[in-house]
């Protein structure tokens, strides 16, 4: 399973998670097989326009089975939910290997076509 985290460093899965998505200075993607990290890859992250479109098919490119992010607005998890992607809700994990703990845990919330931000 590829899960992929915004971040605005390059630490692998000690990276600091990225508060907004499509902004994230980096997209680091984590491989997961029988629940244990197999493969950490760190993408610098292209840019995005319109309506974070372009960050929806940023993020798309990377073959992700799920998405993990502290928050969304309505238009790009729209995006994200039409293109069949499972987007998880995690706002308190600093960083991204206390989010992949979450997320094995089965402690994180998975968004059913809405977004969680107001500003965007």
């Amino acid at each position: 399973m590829r899960l992929v985290f915004p971040t605005n460093e390059n630490m692998g899965y000690l990276s600091k998670r990225g508060a907004h998505f499509g902004k994230a200075k980096f997209y680091t993607v984590i491989t997961l097989d029988n629940k244990k990290i197999s493969d950490v890859e760190v993408v610098e992250n292209a840019g995005h326009s319109g309506a974070c479109s372009g960050a929806v098919t940023n993020i798309m490119a990377l073959n992700p089975d799920a998405l993990i992010v502290s928050g969304i607005g309505a238009n790009p998890a729209k995006g994200f939910f039409e293109a069949g992607l499972d987007v998880y809700f995690d706002k308190d994990s600093k960083k991204v290997q206390d989010s992949i703990e979450m997320f094995i845990d089965g402690k994180l919330t998975k968004l059913q076509n809405q977004g969680t931000c107001t500003a965007h």
